[in-house]
């Protein structure tokens, strides 16, 4: 089993401690918590700790990436995190789909209190201050950039790029403090982090590639499995489905992905699967749903 593989993956190199620490000390700077989430795994990328450590400060909770989940998943998240009592929206920070309502969602569901307590004392002029957090690769630079439209923060696909904080004054009145990615010291719960690692957000050089392909293979071929038919033309799943890394090498040969001795090249497999899967060619998939996690919880 490709379980069996995977060592227990623990991701928490030395400057998350100090980006807790950042995000402690500067709370009190801000009106409001923006938490970026990706869509395709919302509550695997929602850091535990995070309630800790923004307390009672009102907090919108953006599912980023939309655009490479499944749709239906999006608004069933949206609708169970509204009923936990969030702000929540669904965007995808690249394309600028669904960020216009970020602002009148900030001013008439996240703030008109504040907002309201700022015109009757005559502080109409005072700036929105949101603090901007997330995990690592969720997509954070993305946002602020979309929304100064400018190139301020700095973007990479490699977790962790974001090491100091930064303001950076956005239109509508608003300015946001970008902080740091932060993931948590220790991964309790497996599922959670091999969601994470599918997705990119715990950086590949600490992985066995081909056992995390082989894994996101056997969920795929659970839930979406018409994705690996159209995409690798994978038709014969059913005596396979779960066996992931005899579909890594199905896909392997399916793609022509052949070594001396007609061997599959499973490691060449497992970058192009995760590649493909991370980039939304595999078409638009979400890992969990928010039924599944309160059965997990």
């Amino acid at each position: 089993m490709a379980e069996d593989l995977m060592r227990n993956i623990q991701w928490f190199p030395g400057h998350m401690t100090k980006t807790r620490r950042m995000i402690a000390a500067n709370l009190s700077l801000v009106d409001a918590v923006v938490e970026i989430l990706d869509a395709r795994i919302p509550q695997s990328s929602r850091n535990p700790e995070m309630d800790g450590m923004v307390g009672a400060k009102p907090r919108l909770l953006l599912l980023n990436k939309a655009d490479m989940a499944d749709p239906a998943a999006t608004s069933r998240w949206i609708s169970a995190y509204r009923k936990q009592g969030f702000v929540a929206l669904g965007v995808d920070c690249r394309s600028g789909k669904g960020i216009s309502g970020f602002a009148p969602a900030v001013r008439e569901q996240l703030l008109p209190e504040l907002l309201e307590r700022r015109a009757a004392h005559g502080m109409t002029g005072a700036p929105i201050r949101l603090m901007v957090v997330g995990i690592p690769n969720v997509g954070k630079s993305s946002f602020i950039n979309r929304m100064a439209q400018s190139k301020r923060a700095k973007v990479e696909d490699r977790p962790g790029v974001t090491r100091t904080k930064q303001w950076v004054k956005i239109g509508n009145n608003m300015e946001l403090l970008d902080m740091p990615g932060v993931l948590w010291p220790k991964f309790d719960d497996q599922s959670v982090a091999q969601k994470l690692a599918f997705t990119g957000a715990i950086n590949d050089d600490v992985m066995d590639l081909e056992a995390l392909a082989s894994l996101l293979l056997q969920k795929l071929a659970a839930s979406y499995p018409k994705a690996l038919e159209e995409r690798y033309r994978m038709t014969e799943l059913d005596e396979i489905r779960e066996d992931g890394f005899a579909m890594l090498e199905l896909l392997g040969r399916k793609r022509g992905m052949l070594i001396s001795g007609g061997e599959v090249n499973t490691e060449r497999a497992a970058i192009t699967l995760l590649d493909e899967f991370r980039s939304g060619k595999l078409g638009r998939i979400t890992l969990e749903l928010p039924e599944q996690e309160a059965q997990n919880g």
